[in-house]
């Protein structure tokens, strides 16, 4: 009888041990902690896109430290190395620029620490230092943005009232681009895809070029010094400006409220060609007063911490990453856009 009872305690007790052990494995699995710096929250995809990170992750069981770099640099890598002090599991962050991350890469390696990148891409000397890239695929999103305007204007040579006047001698249109961030990848890719496909066209010709830094307030101030040093006319010395190229749609909201303040009429006294998908670019949209707008996905949570979970693992993971990304134009039904949610 002494003897079934302690087997029965022991059998019990190895029971409540077992089942401890699976509970302490899966609350360890559930502890996993993500570093994640963002590099601002200059605009409402950005702010999207940190919300998709930072939902995803509490409903994978994961905890997250978000940093804020503010739009600087120095403040990335402070956070960096304040994740590899943290003991993180995993550092994601977005990139304020191209170059520059060696050296924390380096010490994020040494601790043993995996790093993903996440919407913009950056250069180093040795690419091991990262697992991966996810987020847009910018060069494509400036092509998109080229095949719309070859599309829209594909009947201008052979229109001769347009060709005839002092700003067209020559048969051109006459682009103004408003770049992002200088030394940001997706400034870079969009201006290199857009300019891959419209350089086979000689009828397009990018007069001027002005980084916005992504800025609604910046957007507005370029355009607003450009008519006003020309008394009132959009243009570049005794060239009309007939395509305003935005990189994102915060510098298009600005770019628009310039050219209302002078009765220029956007979407058609100049057309407007964004990036984004912010709910207010589409309504501007709908509305006439943008042409087109090439969607960067903000929403990449979901498939950002599928990538996290197999790291974790200890599995490979794509080089690259590219979110799915549509594109609207003039020439859509309006009335099948859904609500974009930022």
């Amino acid at each position: 009888m002494i003897k079934s009872v302690a087997i029965a305690i022991f059998v019990l007790l190895f029971c409540t041990a077992c089942s401890e052990n699976r509970e302490n494995k899966k609350s360890e699995e559930k502890q996993a902690i993500i570093g994640f710096s963002q590099l601002g929250s200059e605009s409402s995809w950005r702010v999207c896109n940190s919300e998709s990170i930072i939902k995803a992750a509490k409903d994978a069981g994961f905890q997250i430290i978000f940093d804020d770099a503010q739009q600087k640099q120095e403040n990335q890598i402070k956070a960096i190395r304040s994740f590899i002090v943290y003991r993180v599991d995993v550092i994601v962050f977005a990139p304020i620029v191209e170059t520059g991350w060696d050296t924390v890469l380096e010490e994020a390696r040494e601790a043993e620490i995996p790093v993903i990148v996440l919407d913009r891409k950056i250069k180093i000397k040795d690419p091991s230092l990262i697992k991966g890239y996810i987020g847009e695929d910018a060069r494509e999103e400036g092509r998109k943005a080229a095949y719309f305007l070859l599309d829209k204007y594909k009947d201008f040579a052979e229109n001769s009232e347009t060709t005839e006047t002092a700003e067209h001698k020559e048969n051109v249109l006459n682009i103004l681009e408003v770049s992002g961030t200088l030394h940001s990848s997706s400034a870079k890719e969009r201006a290199a895809g857009f300019r891959e496909v419209i350089a086979k066209e000689k009828k397009f010709q990018i007069i001027y070029s002005e980084s916005g830094d992504f800025l609604r307030s910046r957007g507005k101030e370029i355009i607003s010094q450009i008519i006003a040093y020309n008394a009132g006319e959009l243009k570049i010395g005794a060239k009309k400006i007939d395509i305003i190229l935005s990189h994102n749609d915060a510098m298009t909201l600005g770019i628009l409220d310039a050219l209302d303040s002078y009765n220029i009429a956007a979407g058609k006294d100049v057309a407007i060609v964004s990036f984004d998908g912010e709910q207010k670019a589409i309504d501007a949209l709908v509305r006439g007063k943008v042409n087109c707008i090439v969607e960067c996905n903000p929403k990449t949570g979901d498939e950002l911490l599928q990538l996290i979970a197999k790291v974790i693992r200890g599995e490979e993971i794509e080089k690259e990453t590219y979110v799915a990304e549509d594109i609207f134009t003039e020439n859509d039904n309006f009335s099948l856009f859904e609500k974009r949610g930022y």
